[in-house]
């Protein structure tokens, strides 16, 4: 059977689901536990309510490099290094030239 490890605690649902969105679009299987409770936001301590992020054992090293990359974007944005444009924190590759920073 294949062994599924907690790999990330989010603060929220919304930030779950966007962590979510980025593992699957990389490939990764990913799990939430926890995200059920919302409708118990004001009825359960605060910490009862954040959004576990479960994946397989085997894709632990691959997935933990996405929510890297995921939290360093959510800073004030990033300049491209080849046609220096500013770019908002939510882009992954530039939106003027189509640089992605990971390749640099």
């Amino acid at each position: 059977m294949e062994q599924w490890i907690n790999l990330y605690r989010a603060s929220h649902v919304l930030e779950a689901h966007a962590i979510k969105g980025a593992l699957e679009v990389s490939g990764i299987r990913v799990r939430l536990n926890g995200d059920g409770l919302q409708s118990l936001i004001g009825e359960l301590p605060v910490d009862l309510l954040q959004v576990t992020l479960m994946v397989p054992e085997h894709q632990q090293h691959q997935a933990a490099r996405v929510i890297e990359r995921y939290q360093q974007r959510q800073g004030n944005g990033w300049l491209c290094g080849r046609c220096g444009e500013e770019n908002g924190a939510n882009f992954d590759i530039c939106w003027h030239c189509g640089n992605d920073p990971q390749e640099e």
